[in-house]
């Protein structure tokens, strides 16, 4: 007799981005990310709902997170919530639970009492598998947006803050990303030939023209537009980032460009290492505990791993996943998060 597949699906419903991620007897088979920017409209999640509904197929168990709350188109996180878990129940089939953090799984119905442990809850979940996984490490989480920046230890989660507000006070959470963060809060001035130059307070630039010039971005990573709504490419970068600075492409040499661009890069760094030493403080007895990084930004993760002085895992040899999907599942981490830790959930009837 043939045994049935446990198949289960992890959802992350972000404000600009979906992320989905398929399991297998708890190992990630495919996983996937859409752009869902929903402050230009619901029907661009509605859109990307569609597209992701395939994973879906022949799932038993469904298992949802959500920072799309946070999106300007709500006027509260509450009404963003239950907002997106409607759509739950509308567009996805099958059995549905809601990560609620510190709550564990809950119902929808019992989701929309706890909103507050709902909301944003998405680290939790890649945090949770981590400890469960690696025991004692610095887990973080460079997104296109954001990055999470959590201390497991003994297998638990040991975070400082929970929500948005108590965990930017901890630095836990970093408001910089590998794509859509601007390069005005990046910093407020570059060297420009020696001199500081004050930047243009405008978004004329994000960081990912800045990785792009550099060489180390995978456009499939960077699903939103160029600032400029122009050309995604070295040129149109490098046009991009002279507007920062008052200049036009033709004021510098293609290497002074470059240089430019890696400073951007450099200060994004060392925002985030600053966060990171703060917080890796509780393993300060552990130097062997080793830094688990996830997301786009894996690629700034090793840096810090490097300064830190701690080993680099990532999240994609970590988890148990087919060889195609390792890489999509550790940019999709929390979503993959909950494919696998949902495979244990009880199933109704």
């Amino acid at each position: 007799m043939t045994k049935e597949k446990n198949i289960t699906v992890g959802c992350d419903i972000g404000g600009a981005h979906l992320k989905v991620a398929r399991a297998q007897d708890g190992r990630i088979v495919e996983a996937l990310t859409l752009a869902t920017p929903i402050w230009l409209g619901l029907d661009r999640l509605t859109t990307a709902i569609r597209e992701a509904l395939p994973l879906f197929s022949g799932s038993s168990l469904n298992a949802f997170t959500m920072t799309g709350e946070l999106s300007d188109i709500f006027p509260s996180r509450e009404a963003g919530i239950a907002t997106l878990l409607q759509m739950i129940s509308e567009h996805f089939p099958g059995e549905a639970h809601i990560y609620a953090g510190r709550s564990g799984f809950v119902s929808p119905d019992r989701a929309v009492a706890l909103a507050m442990d709902v909301a944003s809850a998405n680290w939790h979940a890649s945090a949770a598998l981590v400890a469960k996984l690696t025991g004692d490490a610095l887990f973080v989480d460079m997104g296109s947006t954001t990055t999470d920046i959590i201390v497991t230890q003994g297998g638990v989660v040991a975070n400082d803050g929970y929500t948005d507000a108590e965990r930017l006070l901890a630095g836990e959470l970093v408001y910089t990303g590998f794509t859509r963060s601007a390069l005005i809060g990046v910093a407020s001035s570059a060297p420009v030939r020696g001199r500081m130059t004050p930047l243009m307070n405008e978004y004329f630039a994000s960081i990912a023209d800045a990785h792009r010039i550099l060489g180390v971005l995978d456009e499939a990573d960077d699903k939103q537009s160029a600032a400029d709504g122009q050309a995604k490419t070295v040129d149109g970068s490098i046009a991009r980032i002279a507007r920062m600075v008052g200049r036009d492409t033709s004021d510098l040499t293609a290497p002074e460009w470059r240089e430019l661009a890696g400073w951007f890069s450099e200060q994004q760094l060392r925002t985030v290492h600053d966060a990171a030493f703060r917080v890796a403080g509780k393993l300060a007895a552990k130097p062997d505990a080793p830094l688990v990084g996830a997301g786009i930004g894996r690629r700034q993760l090793k840096r810090l791993a490097d300064r830190l002085q701690r080993r680099f895992i990532d999240f994609a040899d970590l988890i148990p996943a087919t060889e195609e999907s390792r890489s999509e599942a550790s940019s999709a981490a929390p979503a993959a998060a909950l494919a696998i830790l949902a495979c244990d959930l009880p199933r109704k009837g």
